[in-house]
């Protein structure tokens, strides 16, 4: 995999997902050059790049009086807000979104299908151990009943896509820490002769 690229249709919602602490943003920062200090989406030519820290960051000390679900629950909104306008505008998206349970994926797919964009997902796969280990090296670590509720609905994610299913996104690509690290890009202009089809996005 040295020099890898992802290559997606223009205009597709690529959602980066998995463990709590299993490098997303780690990823994201590498490949679009962000310093981790953002509360705006970053433009990259064509993509935008959104992570939901960025909408963290954007309400940190603002809403300290609401309770911490609903703080929870303005920040999700706010992400989701991001995904949206960038999709109305026509860009090309790759955002992070730590939860993968059917309901948001869902939601993903009907806000992709509402702006003709394609969905795909791309998976980082982390043992448990590895992504508690990045939760305490970035000083927030989940509750033990919260990563243990992310853990079925990444298992079941994960053993669905290793089966064929990538429902109800059109693809998803799974890709370990290792192999993240040797990722070189994502693309969102077909190479003339390159199939971008779905079914080139599976990895076992």
């Amino acid at each position: 995999m040295v020099g890898a690229r992802l290559r997606y249709p223009p205009g597709a919602l690529v959602i980066l997902t998995g463990l709590p602490g299993a490098g997303k943003t780690t990823l994201l920062r590498r490949l679009y050059d962000l310093h981790g200090t953002e509360s705006l989406p970053v433009t990259s030519g064509t993509v935008v790049v959104i992570d939901s820290s960025q909408s963290r960051r954007h309400w940190d000390g603002r809403i300290t009086w609401a309770p911490y679900p609903v703080r929870r629950a303005v920040v999700f909104v706010t992400h989701l807000t991001r995904i949206r306008q960038a999709l109305t505008q026509g860009h090309s998206v790759v955002a992070h979104n730590r939860g993968c349970g059917p309901y948001v994926l869902r939601g993903f797919a009907w806000l992709a299908r509402r702006h003709g964009a394609d969905f795909h997902l791309l998976l980082l796969d982390a043992p448990p151990g590895e992504a508690l280990a990045g939760q305490r090296a970035r000083g927030r670590v989940v509750a033990p009943r919260t990563f243990a509720r992310h853990q079925r609905r990444w298992d079941s994610l994960l053993a669905r896509v290793k089966g064929g299913d990538p429902a109800p996104a059109a693809g998803a690509y799974i890709v370990n820490r290792a192999e993240a690290g040797l990722l070189e890009a994502i693309v969102f202009d077909p190479a003339p002769g390159v199939d971008p089809s779905p079914r080139r996005s599976y990895k076992g």
